[in-house]
C-alpha cells in the first residue's frame, strides 16, 4: 500500500507548476504527486515530464483535450486507486491552496475518511478576493446546507483528502459533474455512503500566476 497522492489538475500552468510541485514536497516529503494535464498549449505537460524525469515522487498523466476539473480529477483517482494509494488529495495548481495546509489535512484524514479543508470554519481565510465573491462563495454554501442537508462550512471547496476507500465506494464512471458541482457531488456522495468527515481550516488565496 502506498501513502499519500497529491492529484493536481493542470491547464496552462507553466508558471506554477515547478514552485507547486516544490512546495508540496517540501510539505510532504513522503507524498507523491500526480499532475493531470488536459495537453496544456503552454507546455505545461512537458514541464511535468521533465520535473518527473528528475523526481520519482512526480508523475504526470496527459489526456488529450481539456475535458473540465470533474474529468480531471476522476481520472486521477482512477490511476491512484490502481496504484493502491491510501490518502488522495485534491488541490490546485496555481497556489490557491496553500500547501502548508496539507500536513493539517493529512492529520484530519486519520480520524476521517474525507478530510475537507475548509474556508470558513473558525472564521474566514480568504486572501484577495471581491466582497461580491465572498459573497457568492457563502451564499452557495447555506443553499447546498438548505438543499442536501450536508452540515460542512465550505462544501464547494475543492481541497481535501479521501481515503481511498471512500473513492472505491463510488461509482466515479456515474460522476458526470464538473467544476463546484462536482466538489459538492463528491461530498455528498462520501457523506451519503455513511463516510466520516471531518472539516480543518485551510487558507485560500486568490491565484498568483
Amino acid at each position: 500500500m502506498n501513502g499519500a497522492l497529491v492529484v493536481i489538475p493542470t491547464y496552462n500552468e507553466k508558471e506554477n507548476v515547478r514552485d507547486v510541485a516544490q512546495a508540496v514536497l517540501k510539505a510532504l516529503p513522503d507524498a507523491h504527486i500526480l499532475f493531470v494535464d488536459d495537453n496544456s498549449p503552454d507546455g505545461t505537460g512537458q514541464i511535468a515530464d521533465e520535473l518527473g524525469s528528475r523526481e520519482p515522487r512526480i508523475q504526470c498523466l496527459h489526456r488529450q483535450g481539456k475535458q473540465g476539473l470533474g474529468r480531471a480529477y476522476v481520472a486521477g483517482f482512477k490511476w491512484a486507486l490502481e496504484r493502491n494509494y491510501e490518502f488522495i488529495f485534491e488541490m490546485d495548481a496555481d497556489f490557491s491552496h496553500n500547501p502548508n495546509d496539507l500536513p493539517r489535512i493529512l492529520a484530519g484524514a486519520q480520524t476521517a475518511d474525507l478530510s475537507l479543508g475548509s474556508r470558513y470554519i473558525g472564521g474566514i481565510r480568504i486572501i484577495n478576493w471581491p466582497l461580491s465573491r465572498l459573497i457568492l462563495s457563502k451564499g452557495a454554501a447555506v443553499y447546498v446546507h438548505i438543499v442536501t442537508g450536508m452540515p460542512f462550512t465550505d462544501p464547494t471547496g475543492g481541497f481535501k483528502c479521501y481515503r481511498r476507500a471512500v473513492l472505491e465506494s463510488i461509482d466515479l464512471d456515474r460522476i458526470t459533474s464538473n467544476g463546484y458541482s462536482f466538489q459538492i457531488e463528491m461530498t455528498h456522495q462520501a457523506w451519503m455512503h455513511g463516510f466520516g468527515l471531518g472539516e480543518v481550516p485551510s487558507t485560500f488565496e486568490e491565484r498568483r500566476a
